[in-house]
């Protein structure tokens, strides 16, 4: 098969296309034909070191989210998926091989029905950002009837967090950094260079009842002064990795901090993203802009363009037919 990996971290230059023997799924395994493999942050980051964890294995094929066609099973009780449409997630997670191929393996519950009418494009955006999204939202039970503020709105993750949480009954208050030009923002959208505290408590005088996470350090003082007693702040990235606190109006407002690792989430969490995701996405609940679908080969400028942060929207990339 055709495929991209690296064998050292570093920069993009790192990355190699060329052909690996065609994997075989094992016992309760399947292997996908891919025609979509989804690039995450996070992955390039494993492949620059930038959390400081070595190689875990000798070669990673990388990514770990994707959508493509089932065509071999491992075990008999699987024969039935053969030729099902499924998007992938957690395909490197503690594996070597990811979907940047045209074939990976993996156990069958990670590969997902895809809704009928649903593009391979957006079920490949589904995976990681969903799966962590739908867990910042639901971790602590249902959000219909309360008021979720969700930071950097129209990031991957919180963008797909604030659409699941509208999908479930919430009022949805969204953040960016700073208003675009003209100051064109929807009702319901704060800019955080505009006194963001005195529109969020115009819009939710109580409070706020969740807070969904994407700058914790960052926003830390702002989230102290918009939520109500009891709010519960899900985090899945912070710009400092030893934020400052406000101790004091966090307890006293019984604040509840919840810190999410995707990889690590229990298996039942995941497994109830999964079905989420699809349900809203098959109902057209979700929508995830695509900014590029580049060519296998091109995955070296597929990963410098996500690492630029110009990409308005995910970046895809097509592998081949074999």
């Amino acid at each position: 098969m055709l495929a991209a990996w690296y064998d050292e971290q570093g920069p993009s230059t790192v990355l190699q296309v060329g052909e690996l023997p065609d994997p075989l799924p094992g016992p309760g395994e399947v292997r996908v034909r891919l025609t979509r493999s989804g690039i995450n942050p996070g992955d390039t980051k494993k492949r620059r070191a930038t959390f400081g964890l070595p190689m875990p294995y000798p070669r990673i094929v990388p990514h770990s989210d994707g959508a493509g066609v089932i065509d071999r099973v491992g075990s008999a009780e699987e024969e039935r998926r053969i030729g099902e449409r499924v998007w992938v997630y957690g395909a490197q997670s503690y594996r070597p091989f990811g979907t940047a191929a045209q074939y990976t393996v993996l156990p069958s519950q990670l590969a997902v029905p895809t809704p009928e009418g649903l593009s391979d494009d957006l079920a490949a955006c589904l995976g990681i950002p969903g799966i962590t999204a739908h867990r910042a939202v639901f971790a602590d039970g249902p959000v219909a009837g309360r008021t979720v503020l969700v930071h950097g709105v129209r990031g991957a993750v919180s963008s797909l967090a604030a659409q699941l949480a509208g999908w479930n009954g919430a009022t949805v208050i969204g953040t960016v950094r700073s208003a675009p030009d003209g100051g064109d923002l929807d009702e319901r959208t704060v800019a955080l260079d505009q006194d963001p505290v005195g529109r969020i408590r115009a819009l939710a005088p109580d409070g706020v009842d969740r807070i969904i996470e994407v700058a914790f350090g960052a926003n830390i003082d702002l989230d102290a002064a918009v939520g109500r007693n009891g709010t519960t702040i899900a985090a899945f990235a912070s710009p400092t990795d030893r934020p400052d606190l406000p101790f004091w109006p966090l307890l006293f407002n019984n604040t509840v901090i919840r810190l999410l690792g995707s990889d690590d989430f229990p298996e039942a969490a995941k497994q109830q993203a999964a079905t989420d995701l699809s349900t809203a996405a098959g109902t057209g609940a979700l929508d995830v802009p695509i900014a590029d679908v580049l060519a296998l080969d091109r995955i070296a400028e597929a990963h410098d363009l996500v690492d630029s942060g110009r990409a308005h929207g995910r970046v895809l990339l097509a592998p081949p037919a074999p």
